[in-house]
């Protein structure tokens, strides 16, 4: 075990523990979207998880930073919130923001996110972009909802841990980034129909069961 300092308050946990799971474990929230304590390797894509650590120059994301003994950490200063700020109107910029019609409504992470940090969900000083088309529709048990997607990658994971082998994937690159589905070629074969991890674990339901089902998923 080894012990820390976050926020003046002086924590203990195991050796190799990242400093977000040290902040989360012991009730100190640090915005997050991608973070899954299951991920080997986190991707640290959402930008959000952003601390300051003592006798280091600048902030760090604190999902793929290791909890060192005796390290002192930040978690609420300007430089870092400011930072976390950025990253969230950079990712609200190219999100559909119409909570009423979607069912994370009044428990999505963006909304949480937004509380937390006193900022909008629509940025002002951003334009505002979104993919066409708004809804990918081949798959044949699924929508998928690319206006909604963060990207954080948690159903790629969690479709490998439960079937082996993911039935989705990161496609194409930077704003035209995507989920992209594979296999609905043959039909009989697609656990997609009972598993629904993807549409679980999704924060922002951006995966939804077809025929407006989706409410019935999360549930």
């Amino acid at each position: 075990m080894i012990k820390l300092v976050i926020d003046s308050k002086e924590i203990e946990v195991k050796e190799g523990t990242t400093i977000l799971k040290a902040c989360l474990d012991n009730q100190i929230y640090i915005p997050n979207l991608c973070y899954m304590e299951t991920l080997a390797t986190p991707p640290a894509s959402c930008r959000l998880c952003f601390v300051e650590i003592e006798g280091q120059d600048r902030p760090v994301t604190s999902c793929n930073t290791e909890a060192l003994n005796g390290m002192v950490v930040k978690t609420d200063t300007p430089s870092a919130r400011q930072l976390q700020r950025t990253a969230f109107e950079l990712l609200m910029s190219i999100h559909d923001v119409d909570c009423a019609h979607c069912p994370a409504n009044k428990k999505c992470a963006l909304q949480h996110i937004a509380r937390f940090l006193k900022i909008g969900l629509k940025p002002r000083r951003l334009p505002h972009t979104l993919k066409d088309p708004d809804i990918y529709e081949d798959h044949p048990f699924l929508d998928y909802h690319l206006n909604r997607c963060v990207l954080c990658g948690k159903c790629i994971h969690v479709c490998r841990t439960q079937n082996g082998q993911p039935l989705m994937a990161f496609a194409k690159r930077g704003f035209s980034t995507l989920i992209s589905f594979f296999g609905k070629e043959s039909l009989t074969d697609l656990p997609c129909e009972t598993c629904l991890a993807c549409v679980r674990i999704c924060p922002v339901s951006a995966i939804t069961l077809k025929d407006n089902q989706d409410q019935t998923a999360k549930d």
